[in-house]
């Protein structure tokens, strides 16, 4: 009977504790807060790696430690195609909702922000700004101007004079064709050359990628389509009627208000957004990343590569210099990693080059300045037409490097005039006309100092030992001379006494 008791006792006892530790872990357990945090990031410039990955990075990090929104500003004329798939891949593989917001008024989100947009669980863009141009770009040229969707077939010719024996031939080869038409397959069109097959690849797939995350998102499909295909461009009031986006919001707080309670779908579900309130966290990126953006940009980069050009040059004028090549290197290195993460036009980068070369030419066999002004017009107008529509280098930054480029030709320009135009720099030729003064004299014959060298000279008048002469003929080693005008410049050279 006591060891009855014993054992309920010990029973009681263990549900009295499995009840409070219950309690004690419920305490410790803690309660949905309200304090909701969320992220900032931005994307302001091309899209280059190093953007696409401080992005990638932060947006996983927000997904993984639970942030209730993550939001890209987004003011871009476009980018990489490798770069903005990643920055996608990130955001659908988010748990945590990101929103884009093309900010501030004035900014667009052209090309691969579109695409960006298209893949956000919520698009949003202030007045005043515009989205669009989607149509791809490859990198190492421009697009052709041909649409490669047109059929390739060649246009039929005008009729000739012959056009009624040309139609009795035609007459006969298609009663002919006619008679083995059951027994052969249709004649295939004539295919596209291979530019314009490869362009029509690349803008399928694009069209392809686009349509996709369209329909992921309940986006219009169409109108992506025609961004790719035709590169239109709409404002944020029409892209909200044609539903390309979902939020035309004038500021931050703005889209948090109407962000609030919409159900979108995360890599884990559906999730209903609660922004009201939430505290918001600009996150920037990484220094190195910020120089990496910073060096991408096409302004930066042109500068860059005519820093080395110039650079180069000065090296190899003047050899053993050191600094301008070890910067001329420097920045073409430089030059071209933003090169690489850039679209270019291979036209545009071969005028650079040229021009350049012409310019070391005329830096080597002078022309007084034609070549140098053909190299200089051709580097120019490679700058401007170097990188297609969106990344444009400014005018100012043109104009300023053919300012400096054309200041160094012409310093080039002087110093070789200013070298023809004096007599010989060594050899006895070189002291003809020039001063000096009278060290030992006897007669009509004696001996001068002429650029801290003696000579043997003879004059038809006689002279005295500090006499300033002047040099007027050479004849083998014996300088003709006479008594010159007293100037104070040499002073110095008159000879001490013994």
């Amino acid at each position: 009977m006591m060891a009855k008791q014993i054992r309920l006792q010990f029973l009681t006892g263990l549900l009295v504790l499995g009840a409070v530790l219950f309690g004690l872990s419920a305490i410790a357990q803690p309660a949905p807060s309200d304090d909701r945090s969320g992220v900032i990031l931005t994307l302001d410039g091309a899209v280059t790696p190093p953007v696409a990955q401080y992005l990638a990075r932060e947006i996983k990090a927000a997904s993984d430690t639970g942030k209730e929104i993550v939001i890209l500003e987004i003011d871009t004329p476009g980018g990489l195609m490798d770069s903005m798939k990643t920055i996608i891949k990130a955001i659908l593989a988010s748990d945590t909702p990101v929103a884009t917001y093309v900010s501030p008024q004035g900014a667009r989100s052209a090309s691969a922000g579109l695409y960006i947009m298209y893949s956000a669980h919520v698009s949003a863009m202030a007045p005043a700004t515009n989205t669009g141009a989607a149509t791809p770009v490859e990198v190492g040229g421009a697009p052709s101007d041909e649409n490669p969707f047109e059929d390739a077939t060649p246009t039929e010719e005008e009729p000739s004079e012959d056009s009624d024996q040309t139609e009795t031939q035609e007459s006969q080869s298609k009663a002919e064709s006619e008679e083995t038409d059951s027994a052969n397959e249709p004649e295939p069109s004539a295919p596209l050359s291979t530019p314009d097959a490869l362009r029509a690849k690349i803008i399928n797939d694009s069209v392809a990628y686009i349509r996709a995350l369209a329909e992921e998102r309940g986006r219009n499909a169409d109108w992506a389509e025609s961004a790719v295909r035709d590169a239109v461009s709409i404002t944020a009031n029409e892209a909200l009627e044609l539903n390309v986006i979902d939020i035309v919001a004038d500021d931050i707080d703005d889209l948090l208000a109407q962000m609030n309670g919409t159900t979108v779908k995360v890599a884990s579900g559906e999730k209903t957004l609660s922004t009201e309130n939430v505290k918001l966290e600009r996150i920037e990126p990484t220094l190195a990343e910020r120089i990496l953006s910073f060096i991408a940009d096409p302004n930066v980069a042109v500068i860059l590569m005519s820093l080395a050009t110039t650079g180069i040059i000065i090296e190899m004028w003047n050899p053993g210099s050191i600094f301008p090549g070890a910067v001329g290197i420097t920045c073409l290195l430089l030059g071209f990693y933003a090169f690489q993460v850039l679209p270019y036009n291979g036209l545009g980068l071969a005028l650079i080059g040229i021009g350049a070369v012409f310019m070391a030419v005329e830096a080597y066999t002078p022309t007084f300045g034609l070549i140098g002004l053909a190299g200089l017009l051709l580097f120019g107008f490679g700058l401007y037409v170097v990188f297609p529509d969106g990344f444009r280098v400014s005018t100012p930054v043109i104009g300023t490097i053919l300012a400096a480029a054309g200041g160094f030709l012409a310093l080039v320009l002087f110093a070789i005039v200013g070298s023809r135009s004096h007599g010989p720099m060594i050899g006895a030729e070189a002291i003809r006309r020039r001063e000096g003064i009278v060290d030992e004299w006897d007669g009509r014959e004696g001996w001068v100092i002429v650029e801290g060298e003696r000579w043997r000279a003879r004059s038809d008048k006689p002279l005295s030992p500090g006499d300033k002469v002047r040099v007027i003929e050479i004849e083998g080693l014996v300088l003709v001379v006479k008594q010159a005008k007293s100037s104070g410049f040499l002073s110095g050279l008159q000879p001490k006494e013994a």
